[in-house]
């Protein structure tokens, strides 16, 4: 089991995509903890959007749970 955080919200049971994409974040250490300023910031929902972030971190040498919480990919 792990602990998503205070601000993790569910996909939708049968959007097997998303949780796809959530299972890669979890097993990577990023979390869903609020921050002072609001919520989480930005998390990849799409295994598309994640496979473009794992492909940037991979090609720029960054560790995997700094590139997945990327707004931007370059």
């Amino acid at each position: 089991m792990i602990h998503a955080g205070s601000a993790f919200a569910a996909p939708r049971r049968r959007d097997v995509a998303a949780w796809r994409a959530l299972a890669v974040l979890l097993n990577a250490g990023v979390g869903f903890h609020k921050s002072c300023c609001g919520g989480p910031g930005f998390r990849p929902r799409t295994p598309r959007e994640v496979r473009e972030r794992l492909t940037y971190a991979r090609r720029s040498a960054t560790p995997v749970a700094r590139a997945l919480v990327r707004f931007n990919v370059p």
